[in-house]
């Protein structure tokens, strides 16, 4: 496991920062634990001041964020910089910078948090924090998350060999951000082999049907999210669609890209508990998740051949299909096995609905914030990035000068 220090690098965070030790907040109610299953947790250290922490030891985590009662945009202007302690070392971080994710979610959000910063192990969090103009917002936190060891996978599971990926040429220099597609389809390879998860096992769903309709991609091999060890009484209990998915949008998590693939269970566990117990969402908002080993995760609960309505790109979470690679590739190149794993998804899940992976669709604006506005009918490729809709860096620059790319790689796994 090589998760000792933080990597994340949120949207918005590159300038740098010089603040003063920040008051410790008033003392008001204790640390809330919530206790799921598998050992997971998250604990709520309340900021009611709108002030900060002192440096202080705490339970183990592996991620963090603040959240609050009010809407997403209600700690508009404020300044918020936390550093933890390594629990294997001891030694404190540098101090990173939490922004207000407002560009991901549901259209119609009603609490708000910041984008999630992984940590790596951790027994330590210090905050510092100057409010907005608005002052600090109602029921702000700061919320701790242990991902635990996950839930009991289901027995029933099966697991399948991993899928065929294609082989994507590399992206011109950052600085371009607009690699030329290859003149015909590149074949498929077989990837390289990722490491397995040791606890929990990593069911995976059945495979590709031998025989493809006109349009559609054979079937890649997804791992359950009973494979990810989730548990299934945090979220809603039903389900969510939407119309036929006509649109896959590509994110990052903004996470470290410094860990074992045998660990990503674990992230996508502490992102499904802070997106549903943080942010108040019904689910994790990813409809699919991708390792840098190339392994592909479901995300969001309900079938992951149903037209899942998620909760990734504001305004435009109808119709489409929202899938993350587990990483930060905003400089960091996506590897090989990742690039390969988006082309499988993308190619399988738009060829459901006959949609080409190198066309283009119409989408309506279903709400304010975005790059358009709400009510019109913009055209997009048919695979996307987060920051074509709304005004955001995801997925990164280094991932994103990959997408025609991957537009070409996901059309030829499609059948002529």
């Amino acid at each position: 496991m090589r998760l000792s220090l933080p990597a994340a690098l949120l949207a918005g965070c590159t300038a740098a920062l010089l603040l003063q030790p920040a008051a410790t907040a008033t003392p008001g109610p204790g640390p809330q634990r919530r206790d799921f299953a598998g050992g997971g947790s998250t604990t709520s250290l309340p900021l009611p001041a709108g002030t900060g922490l002192a440096p202080r030891g705490t339970e183990p985590f592996e991620l963090l964020g603040l959240g609050w009662d009010g809407p997403p945009d209600a700690l508009a202007g404020a300044v918020v910089r936390v550093r933890t302690r390594n629990a294997a070392t001891g030694r404190w971080t540098d101090w990173h910078r939490l922004a207000a994710d407002t560009e991901d979610g549901p259209d119609r959000a009603t609490r708000g948090a910041t984008a999630p910063l992984w940590t790596g192990r951790s027994d330590g969090v210090a905050v510092e924090l100057r409010p907005g103009p608005a002052g600090p917002p109602p029921g702000l936190r700061l919320d701790l998350v242990d991902p635990g060891r996950g839930a009991a996978p289901d027995a029933a599971a099966v697991r399948t060999p991993s899928p065929q990926e294609p082989v994507l040429p590399p992206a011109e220099p950052p600085a371009t951000l607009t690699p030329t597609p290859p003149a015909t389809p590149t074949p498929p390879t077989t990837p390289t082999t990722p490491a397995t998860p040791a606890t929990p096992a990593a069911p995976t769903t059945p495979a590709a049907p031998t025989t493809l309709a006109a349009g559609q991609a054979p079937r890649p091999g997804i791992v359950t999210r009973a494979g990810w060890g989730a548990d299934e009484s945090l979220r809603a209990q039903d389900f969510d669609y939407t119309g036929p998915v006509r649109a896959v949008f590509v994110h990052h998590t903004d996470t470290t890209n410094d860990y074992d693939c045998s660990d990503a269970p674990r992230m996508i566990r502490a992102i499904y508990q802070y997106h549903v117990k943080t942010n108040g969402w019904r689910d994790i908002g990813y409809n699919f998740l991708i390792d840098r080993c190339g392994t592909i995760y479901e995300g969001r609960a309900g079938g992951v051949d149903q037209p899942v309505h998620g909760a990734h790109t504001l305004g435009f979470n109808t119709d489409t299909s929202g899938v993350a690679a587990l990483g930060t590739f905003v400089d960091d190149q996506p590897p090989q096995s990742l690039l390969g794993g988006f082309a499988a998804i993308a190619a399988w899940k738009l060829g459901l609905t006959s949609q080409p992976a190198d066309g283009s669709t119409g989408l309506t604006v279903g709400a304010s914030g975005t790059r358009f506005t709400k009510g019109d009918v913009v055209d997009f490729a048919t695979i996307s990035g987060h920051r074509d809709g709304v005004s955001t860096e995801c997925p990164g620059g280094a991932l994103y000068a990959h997408l025609p790319d991957l537009r070409a790689a996901a059309a030829g796994l499609q059948v002529s």
